[in-house]
């Protein structure tokens, strides 16, 4: 077996998921704790490949020997979360543990995934929001985040997305499908929310930045279709910052993460 393992973690504090020499990444943080429980070096693999800055509320990853399919301990299942949370930095919280087959990949067997990003509709600065939720340039009006809102309905579906990936990405394939686009007002807060199969480079901060310059008025609701369509960069809005960007949480098929869905809510 493998052990699969949901945790948050403060993205401000790493240089992304992906270990680097001479860098603080996630992946390596949860390395070190593996090794200090288990006491032996294990391979951890994530579920995806977030950004320096990103926020993860529910990244999953799996837990093998090093080289090995599954993992062979005498550590009980249960005892992991309390265990493994010991030797975490108090930006990284272990949520939930369980076990898999050694054939479960946690990128490649996910449904879906679910990115929120924080914009706060007040462009005041706020202390509370640093490495947070993005500030913009002007307030945002209720009609705004409607104009907003009818926007995003319409990245609903299957698309080319190519005008939402940054360069510096090998993929060649950038058709992509998501499920539900939703932007939604709480507590000051405005949360552009997708759900999908995949995610381009950047995409959904891509996305983010093009609806907000809608909600600034500068492009309209029923020219998002034609930007999609355009299948080039530059049709769409800005890249925004990374630190406002949240994996809110991974799908996988019924049943295999039986046991492992508490949740961390959002700040």
């Amino acid at each position: 077996m493998k052990i699969l393992i949901k945790i948050a973690y403060d993205g401000s504090a790493f240089s992304g998921w992906q270990a680097q020499p001479g860098k603080n990444t996630v992946q390596q943080t949860i390395n070190a704790a593996a090794k200090q429980l288990f006491g032996f070096d294990c391979d951890v693999t994530g579920c995806s490949r977030t950004d320096a800055g990103v926020n993860a509320l529910g990244f999953y990853a799996c837990i093998a020997g090093k080289g090995q399919p599954g993992l062979e301990t005498g550590i009980p299942v249960s005892a992991v979360r309390p265990a493994l949370n010991r030797f975490l930095p108090p930006e990284v919280a272990l949520i939930s543990a369980c076990a898999v087959p050694d054939s479960f990949h946690p990128r490649y067997s996910a449904v879906s995934k679910t990115y929120s990003y924080l914009i706060s509709e007040s462009s005041l600065r706020n202390p509370f929001y640093e490495n947070r939720v993005f500030v913009p340039s002007r307030d945002l009006s209720k009609e705004d985040t409607e104009r907003m809102s009818s926007a995003a309905e319409t990245l609903v579906g299957r698309h080319d997305f190519s005008s939402y990936m940054n360069s510096g990405s090998s993929v060649t394939d950038c058709v992509r499908e998501i499920y539900s686009a939703t932007v939604t007002r709480r507590d000051g807060i405005c949360a552009v929310t997708l759900k999908g199969n995949g995610f381009l480079y950047n995409m959904v901060r891509i996305i983010s930045g093009t609806l907000l310059e809608v909600g600034y008025g500068r492009i309209l609701p029923g020219d998002i279709p034609s930007v999609t369509d355009a299948c080039s960069r530059p049709a769409a809005g800005p890249t925004l910052p990374p630190y406002a960007l949240y994996l809110c949480d991974v799908e996988y098929p019924s049943g295999i993460t039986d046991g492992s869905q508490d949740v961390c809510r959002m700040p």
